[in-house]
């Protein structure tokens, strides 16, 4: 898949085969319209694995030109902003469009016999008689709503291959089919996967107040003290700024609003200057790994491995995962070699990790995030211990709370939030950010996001939880709508999504299922 994780780990193949002069066919299936259409981050960029990777990538006109120059973090109140020590270590790292890179590297991957398949999108795995992983199958083409076959009807191939990488970026959906299946997260020992839900805009700004390399992160406000989360505030080129919220999606509170609580970010007298007289030129949402090395599944099945984001690479405290993905990708690519061409098997990918500088970082930065189950000050208190003294040398690893779709609450134990209403300057309602998303899906074909009991909205999260997935979506994919009878009724409207898979974390019911819609659909980023 055209992630980073996925890209790196063809073009180290297919480097590989160059160097001990062998010929394997390395083919990356991408559900996106074309390459970096579905990828959206931050993203401050650690170039530690490009530089493995591709060495020569500053000679090569990559995207990567803007060197971050300023590491600033904030904690807001209502009304302040106040200036704590930046833990990010930010120097010698680029302000990028995470987009725009892999599009790069797709170009790269191509130029070194890489064979790359946009809009085709994998929805289901291939298994041989004795259930090993064979390939990944892609879904019909034309199938309308009702399972009817359409005029331009396209039944989905089978790509097999001896060695399946799964690259799907955080919560993919294969990729937890086969966790569930091998049993992975036992067999690793991990905990649960947790996860946070990333909402972004990027903005053009007047020239006078633009600071290329400029990097701001803030906790505090507007978030209570129990819910865990911040912005992001990127400079990057050309009058361009990176402007997001991250929510994590173990929030208790069902009335929550990630994507009003990023607008009502926008308007704190600290950001609200800057973004003034600006225009916005893209919206997008994605979902990110926050479990770490606690939650690192055994990532070896029969027939391949799980690389990347799906298996969850991120570094909680440096806000970053992509040189981690790409590393992983990297390592996968090179036990991919010895076992087409040596005879030896995939455990080599995982002795590998384990002796890699991802297990490293990861283990040293292993009790940030689960130090702030206890709240926003302890949580503060106790990763700048982590970080200034033990230096990820302390003895203990402290274990994530409940599973996020159990972390909600009963609605009765809150109060409903009442949002400012979008100004269409500085905040806007949800159809006008998905027109800037470039969202687009064919209207007829069956719904990609499934219920698995359609009984459960209207029975258990109405009257329990008061509807929280027309909050947690930030697209509207859900919206609870009267019927004849003046019932409110779940109504799914899948063309919105933005495949950002909230729905499949925080659902209290684990109840909605996100499928691979046709391929070609979905969001279709240029610069996010």
């Amino acid at each position: 898949m055209g992630v980073p994780a996925g890209l790196s780990a063809a073009i180290r193949l297919k480097q590989l085969c160059r160097e001990k002069d062998v010929d394997l066919s390395v083919c990356v299936v991408e559900k996106g319209a074309e390459v970096g259409a579905h990828i959206i981050s931050g993203n401050v960029f650690e170039p530690r694995a490009l530089n493995e990777l591709l060495p020569q990538w500053k000679e090569e006109e990559s995207p990567i030109t803007v060197p971050v120059t300023s590491d600033k973090f904030w904690f807001l109140t209502k009304d302040r902003a106040f200036s704590l020590p930046s833990p990010f270590s930010n120097k010698g790292n680029y302000v990028i469009s995470l987009s725009q890179l892999v599009r790069w590297m797709g170009v790269k991957a191509e130029e070194l016999g890489v064979e790359i398949y946009p809009g085709f999108a994998a929805s289901e795995i291939l298994y041989d008689a004795n259930d090993t992983v064979i390939g990944i199958g892609t879904n019909d083409m034309g199938v309308a709503k009702d399972g009817s076959k359409k005029e331009n009807f396209q039944r989905g191939i089978e790509l097999k291959g001896r060695v399946t990488l799964l690259a799907e970026g955080c919560r993919g959906s294969l990729s937890e089919q086969i966790m569930k299946k091998y049993n992975l997260r036992e067999k690793g020992d991990a905990q649960h996967q947790t996860y946070a839900l990333g909402i972004k805009e990027v903005w053009e700004i007047d020239e006078g107040k633009h600071d290329p390399g400029a990097v701001l992160h803030t906790l505090g406000w507007p978030l209570d003290q129990k819910t865990y989360g911040g912005s992001f505030l990127y400079h990057m080129k050309d009058r361009q700024i990176s402007i997001g919220f991250v929510v994590a999606l173990n929030y208790h509170n069902p009335f929550l609003n990630p994507y009003e609580e990023f607008q009502k970010f926008k308007h704190h007298p600290a950001i609200k200057p800057l973004l003034e007289g600006g225009t916005v030129l893209q919206y997008g949402a994605r979902t990110l790994n926050e479990g770490g090395f606690q939650s690192i599944p055994y990532p070896v099945f029969p027939g391949g491995a799980v690389i990347g984001c799906s298996a969850g690479f991120l570094n909680v405290p440096k806000i970053k995962g992509t040189h981690t993905a790409m590393k992983s990708g990297m390592l996968a690519a090179e036990a991919t070699l010895s076992v087409l061409h040596e005879g030896l098997n995939m455990e080599k990918y995982w002795d590998a990790l384990r002796s890699s500088w991802i297990w490293e970082e990861l283990y040293k930065s292993r009790n940030f995030r689960p130090a702030f189950e206890y709240g926003l000050i302890p949580g503060l208190a106790i990763s700048a211990l982590e970080h200034y003294i033990m230096k990820g040398r302390a003895p203990l690893m402290l274990k994530h709370g409940k599973p996020d779709h159990e972390a909600t609450n009963a609605a009765q134990f809150h109060s409903p939030i009442q949002y400012p209403k979008p100004d269409g300057v500085l905040s806007f309602d949800i159809p006008t950010s998905l027109h800037r998303s470039n969202t687009n899906h064919e209207h007829d074909q069956p719904a990609h996001l499934q219920l698995r009991d359609p009984k459960i909205p209207e029975l258990v999260n109405l009257p329990e939880y008061a509807g929280p997935e027309s909050r947690y979506c930030p697209a509207r994919v859900y919206e609870y709508m009267p019927d004849e009878k003046g019932q409110l009724k779940l109504q799914i409207n899948a063309q919105n999504c933005l495949h950002c898979k909230a729905c499949d974390i925080k659902d209290p019911k684990q109840n909605i299922q996100w499928t691979a819609p046709e391929g070609g659909g979905g969001p279709g980023y240029s610069i996010m």
